[in-house]
């Protein structure tokens, strides 16, 4: 086993570091599926460049309305040049937010999704907490395996800063998830 990437601080200046362990680690176990958080298309695009071309990549970005309005976050042009790379663009409700969130801003409260999201935020930060997030949507879709590891690439904001490599679950069993490394990660929340 490797040893954890820490970085001093959150954020994109992380990217290429994530990058380069994720490939290493690709190799080392030979996984064959990697998922990540990707808004703009960008993180996705360097990790496609990157990696084997025998490496499944998934790129996560935000849903529609996210943030306002009908759009995503990623641009029909940059989803379309990925997919000419052969990478999946999954679109579709946040596992650890989704419904819940919008229950919790109408009436108050807290949903039970909610505070696993927050428990992994406190404990392993928001790159890994959307590492694991995005491992759940791409296995609800089919696209990554339950069965075998494969690594998942979150980030706190823009770009890339955590990557684990973990068995990933559907939301109907979730608690089958399990972290198995934890390759690179800030020290620091945002």
């Amino acid at each position: 086993m490797g040893n954890i990437i820490y970085f001093d601080r959150c954020g994109s200046d992380n990217t290429v570091a994530v990058i380069q362990v994720v490939k290493k680690r690709c190799a080392e176990l030979g996984i064959e599926h990697v998922v990540a958080a990707s808004d703009s298309g960008a993180t996705a695009l360097a990790l496609s460049e990157a990696l084997p071309k025998s490496v499944t990549l998934v790129a996560v970005p935000e849903h529609a309305g996210y943030k306002g309005g009908d759009a995503t976050s990623i641009k029909p042009e940059a989803k379309k040049q990925l997919e000419e790379k052969g990478v999946k663009v999954l679109i579709c409700a946040h596992a650890l937010s989704g419904l819940a969130r919008s229950i919790t801003d109408k009436f108050g409260g807290v949903s039970h999704v909610e505070i696993i999201a927050h428990t992994l935020r406190r404990f392993v930060g928001d790159g890994i907490k959307v590492a694991v997030e995005v491992a759940v949507m791409a296995a609800d879709a089919g696209l990554v395996p339950t069965d075998t590891e494969i690594i998942a690439v979150g980030g706190s904001g823009s770009g890339a800063d955590a990557a684990i490599v973990l068995k990933a679950a559907h939301m109907t069993n979730f608690f089958d998830l399990e972290i198995r490394e934890i390759l690179a990660k800030p020290r620091q929340s945002r």
